[in-house]
C-alpha cells in the first residue's frame, strides 16, 4: 500500500463540505480532497468495494476526516471497521464533528481515532483549524506503514 496525496473527507452536510473545501483551499493545502457523503460509501471507497470496486485499493489517503453523524453507516462504525482491518488499522483518522457529547469523544478514542476536532462555527476559526490540520497531518506527521503486520523478533 502506498499513501496517495489524498484527503478523504467523509461529511454529509453540504454546507460543511463547502466550508471545509474553502478552508483547505485558502490554507494552501495542495492535496486532492475526495468527498464522500455517507459511511457506507466511505467503507466502499477505502476497501474498493461497491461503487468504488475499480479503485486501486493500494493507494490510501494521507488522512481521513470523518464526521460522526452520517447516513447509512455512522462514523463510529466506519472507524470500528477501519481499525478492525489490517489494511486500514493504522490509517490516520481525524474525527471532525460538531458533536459536544463526551461519550462521542470517549468512543472515538476507544476505537482508535488519532484526533478529535470539534468544528468551529466561525469561518476564521475553521480556516485556522484547516491550516493546522493540513500542516500537521500532511507535512509534519510521519504516518506508520500501512497494511502490514508488525515485524517481531
Amino acid at each position: 500500500m502506498t499513501r496517495g496525496h489524498i484527503i478523504l473527507l467523509v461529511e454529509d452536510n453540504p454546507d460543511d463540505v463547502a466550508l471545509t473545501l474553502r478552508a483547505f483551499e485558502r490554507s494552501g493545502v495542495p492535496n486532492e480532497i475526495v468527498v464522500i457523503q455517507d459511511g457506507q460509501e466511505a467503507l466502499d471507497y477505502l476497501f474498493a468495494t461497491g461503487v468504488h470496486a475499480r479503485r486501486d485499493v493500494a493507494i490510501v489517503p494521507e488522512v481521513v476526516l470523518l464526521d460522526l453523524k452520517l447516513p447509512k453507516v455512522n462514523g463510529l462504525e466506519v472507524l470500528r471497521q477501519l481499525r478492525g482491518d489490517p489494511r486500514t488499522r493504522r490509517l490516520p483518522v481525524v474525527i471532525l464533528t460538531s458533536s459536544k457529547e463526551e461519550s462521542d469523544l470517549i468512543s472515538t478514542y476507544d476505537l482508535g481515532a488519532n484526533s478529535f476536532v470539534r468544528k468551529p462555527v466561525d469561518f476564521d476559526q475553521f480556516l485556522d483549524a484547516a491550516r493546522q490540520l493540513g500542516l500537521y497531518w500532511l507535512i509534519l506527521n510521519e504516518g506508520p506503514p500501512l497494511g502490514r503486520a508488525p515485524q517481531t523478533g
